[in-house]
């Protein structure tokens, strides 16, 4: 273990004093170096007897500007931070690790972590030295490592200029929870438990003002841009955003966020993870979110690209975009609840649209600063039922200035639920004024080998043509199942609607037999994220899908 490793390096003289009060069955404990050159080598020593304990204790630490060691407290097999080791205001400012533990010990922590500092302007991001990703320091999540969070007051934060590397494996993801999901107490589609994670980067927003065009020669960063991200209030401010879409904020692999949300001090509702000007050089692959209060992942900004994402049973929407996020998704397998959730996919072209006049809108356009979101193969189900949290259930909201590319995507809204509300509420797509005559109408947007199965097809109009009924004639391989009331398109009940297969039901049947069935493109023989033919990107990691991972079986099985 790295603390293990550290520790070695003293050979005598460590004295380990408890000086600070944790959980109710352990503490924080501060271990300083000594000066003391005794020579006793007796088994009764007491340094030695001190240094023993302290090397057993496998819990992540780090050295304080004071020069001691701060560490967890070690009752296996969980280790417990407790406020001094990190919070709101007592961030970390150094390189930190956190290891996997032995028999499924989770590492439990009081406060919320955040790491770095938050920066609110320009002179202090240039006295600590911070201009970009790896400046400042670097939270390093071991593979099959657990982190859990007491409440939902408590959330991590990776500053601009600080990076995650929480690299796990497909048969040792990383899980990030709540204390009540360790204990057994959370439901399964507990939300609210612990708060989430935003991470911050030096990417575009198009809250800032800039000079040039996005992404050529000549752009640069007018003044400052210096966005509070959401949860920033007194200890919990942090910021986002500069003119550096290859920024990078780390690493994310085989990463699990279950269990989060809530509605802060300021008003923002936290969502699983927020990407706030997030740069391409970031990778994030094989990622989930799990039972969310507000949105799975929101990007403000920033061109940050996912390969290989999970959304299941958030409470809002499921892919968020807004303020120029121009990344791309490359396989999403979005499931939203039963009786919960809003869309699968909301995504809005310009921040704060509403209060700009359309020379400024223009001009977004013009200097791509608005947000062009690229999704490939996705599969998106919602529940036509009623929303106790947010808004009914529904699949793809495509507004405000967004030029959007989807494609080889399957967006089901047909099921039978039990509470139904009206059908008009729970379109498949519904685009936007802007949207449809900037995007679409203009061939700046587009929708091609996607396949879509509502009650309500669709909601507004392109060039005052229905929305369907544009698509199909005007984008490739598009096709709108006829559905009156509900029907489940796993089964063969209905021979009109044949969508999905397998147990559980979420892998597209292949083009060649299904029925009704878009065209895919780009030499794809189905549509969505999952086919029974091809490899199963999600299997053996993923948390709620499968049986033997699952707290309950999927709803619409």
């Amino acid at each position: 273990m790295v603390f293990k490793n550290y520790m070695r390096r003293f050979v005598t003289g460590l004295a380990l004093a408890t000086v600070l009060s944790g959980c109710d069955s352990g503490d924080i404990k501060i271990a300083p170096e000594t000066t003391d050159a005794s020579t006793d080598n007796s088994t009764n020593n007491s340094n030695n007897v001190a240094a023993a304990e302290v090397a057993e204790n496998p819990c992540a630490s780090y050295l304080n500007t004071a020069g001691q060691t701060v560490q967890g407290s070690y009752e296996t097999p969980n280790c417990q931070y407790s406020a001094a080791f990190a919070d709101s205001g007592n961030n970390v400012k150094v390189d930190l690790t956190i290891p996997e533990l032995d028999n499924d010990g989770a590492h439990l922590f009081e406060g919320s972590l955040f790491i770095g500092e938050a920066h609110a302007n320009n002179a202090e991001l240039s006295a600590a030295g911070i201009v970009e990703g790896g400046d400042g320091p670097q939270l390093t999540i071991e593979a099959g490592a657990t982190l859990a969070f007491v409440d939902n007051t408590k959330f991590m934060i990776i500053n601009r200029g600080s990076t995650l590397f929480a690299v796990g494996t497909a048969a040792k993801p990383i899980t990030i929870t709540s204390f009540s999901d360790i204990n057994g107490t959370a439901t399964p589609q507990a939300v609210q438990q612990w708060g989430g994670i935003v991470i911050n980067g030096f990417g575009v927003s198009n809250k800032c003002a800039y000079t040039g065009t996005r992404g050529e020669s000549g752009f640069t960063l007018v003044g400052e841009c210096n966005v509070a991200a959401e949860g920033a209030e007194g200890l919990d401010e942090s910021y986002y955003g500069g003119a550096n879409d290859s920024d990078t904020s780390g690493r994310l692999e085989y990463v699990r966020v279950k269990h989060t949300g809530a509605e802060v001090a300021n008003g923002d509702e936290l969502n699983g993870i927020s990407f706030g000007g997030v740069g391409s050089n970031t990778i994030v692959k094989n990622l989930q979110v799990y039972s969310t209060y507000d949105d799975g992942i929101e990007m403000f900004g920033g061109s940050v690209n996912f390969e290989n994402f999970v959304a299941l049973y958030v409470n809002d929407d499921s892919i968020d975009v807004d303020e120029g996020w121009n990344g791309t998704i490359t396989n999403a397998l979005v499931i939203q609840g039963e009786k919960s959730g809003n869309r699968c996919v909301e995504a809005d072209g310009i921040g704060s649209y509403s209060s700009k006049d359309d020379a400024f809108i223009q001009d977004m356009f013009t200097r791509k600063l608005n947000s062009r979101p690229t999704i490939k193969n996705m599969t998106c189900i919602f529940s036509a039922s009623d929303n106790p949290s947010h808004d009914p259930g529904a699949g793809l909201r495509l507004r405000e200035g967004l030029w959007p590319t989807i494609e080889n995507s399957l967006v089901i809204g047909s099921f039978v639920a039990p509470q139904t509300a009206k059908a008009s509420d729970h379109w498949c797509i519904r685009i936007d004024d802007t949207v449809a005559s900037e995007g679409f109408a203009k061939g700046n947007a587009s929708v091609d080998g996607t396949t879509f199965a509502c009650e309500t097809k669709s909601s507004k109009s392109i060039a005052g043509i229905d929305v369907s009924t544009w698509l199909v004639a005007n984008e490739t391989g598009v096709v709108f199942a006829d559905i009156t009331g509900g029907v489940n398109a796993t089964t063969s009940t209905d021979t009109n609607l044949i969508l999905l297969e397998g147990t559980p039901p979420v892998y597209s049947i292949d083009a060649a037999t299904s029925t009704p069935v878009s065209g895919p493109i780009n030499d794809r023989t189905y549509v969505g994220a999952l086919s029974a033919g091809a490899v199963d990107w999600t299997a053996g990691w993923t948390y709620g899908i499968y049986v033997g991972a699952r707290g309950e079986a999927l709803w619409f099985e």
